[in-house]
C-alpha cells in the first residue's frame, strides 16, 4: 500500500531552520524536527530497502537513527567560513557495501525548500578515484555516450558538479569527451516538486529516479572495480 512521508509541515520547519538558524531555535522546536523530518524520513529509507536491493543487492538503505543513510542536520563547522550550526535541507545516501575500502558512486536524495532532487553518481570524488575514471573515460567513451547521452537518461537526468576550466593535465584537449574529462564531480540529479515530495507517489517516484541513474553509478562502479 503506498503511503505518504513528508507534509507541508517538513517545508514549513526546514524554511523556518533557515530563518532561525541558531542553537535556542532548534532545541525549541527539536520535537517538530524529530515528528516532521527525521522520522518520517527515516521511514521512506525503511521502505526503499527492498527495492533497492532489487536494484542492485551491492547497495544498502540503512534506517538507523545515526551512522545510517540519513546525514546529519548539523553542519560540520570546524574548517567553514559558515559558521550557522545546521542545514536547512535533510539528505540521504545510499552507500555501496564496499565503500569503506574503495571510494564508491552511490544513490541520493535531498528534501529541502524550492530544491528537492534525487540522483547518483559520485561527488567530488578524491584523487586516486578521479584519476581512475578520467583514465576510464578515455578507454572506455562508447560505454560513457551509452551511458549518458541515452534519449532515456536526458530526458529525466540533469549531469551537474563543478568542472576544471582548463583540461586537466596529460589528457588530450581535443578528445571527444574533453568536457567530462574536465569534471570534479560526476553526478546526475532529477528535480522533484515539494507537492510530489509530500504525496504517496514519492516512493516510487524515488525508485524509479534510482533506476534511471543506474547506468551513470554502473559505470563509475566499473571505473573503481566495483561490482554492481
Amino acid at each position: 500500500m503506498s503511503r505518504s512521508y513528508f507534509t507541508p509541515a517538513t517545508f514549513r520547519f526546514l524554511r523556518s531552520l533557515g530563518n532561525n538558524n541558531n542553537r535556542e531555535w532548534f532545541h525549541a522546536h527539536k520535537d517538530d524536527y524529530e515528528r516532521h523530518v527525521r522520522e518520517p524520513f527515516l521511514q521512506l529509507i525503511t521502505d526503499l530497502q527492498a527495492p533497492l536491493a532489487k536494484i542492485s543487492s551491492h547497495y544498502r538503505a540503512d534506517p538507523r537513527k545515526s551512522g545510517g543513510s540519513l546525514y546529519r542536520i548539523y553542519r560540520d563547522t570546524r574548517y567553514s567560513n559558515n559558521k550557522l550550526p545546521y542545514k536547512s535541507w535533510q539528505g540521504s545516501r545510499f552507500t555501496h557495501e564496499r565503500r569503506h575500502e574503495i571510494q564508491a558512486p552511490g544513490f541520493y536524495l535531498h528534501i529541502e525548500p524550492g530544491d528537492c532532487f534525487a540522483g547518483g553518481g559520485l561527488w567530488h570524488p578524491e584523487p586516486d578515484a578521479l584519476k581512475h575514471i578520467r583514465e576510464f573515460l578515455v578507454d572506455n567513451p562508447a560505454a560513457w555516450k551509452r551511458a549518458t547521452q541515452s534519449k532515456a537518461f536526458r530526458e529525466h537526468l540533469q549531469l551537474g558538479g563543478e568542472s576544471l576550466v582548463r583540461p586537466p593535465r596529460g589528457y588530450d584537449p581535443t578528445h571527444e569527451l574533453i568536457d567530462d574529462l574536465k569534471r570534479k564531480d560526476f553526478v546526475a540529479t532529477m528535480p522533484l516538486g515539494e507537492e510530489l515530495a509530500c504525496s504517496d507517489e514519492l516512493l516510487p517516484w524515488t525508485v524509479a529516479a534510482f533506476k534511471r541513474v543506474v547506468p551513470l553509478v554502473d559505470y563509475l562502479c566499473a571505473a573503481q572495480e566495483l561490482e554492481f
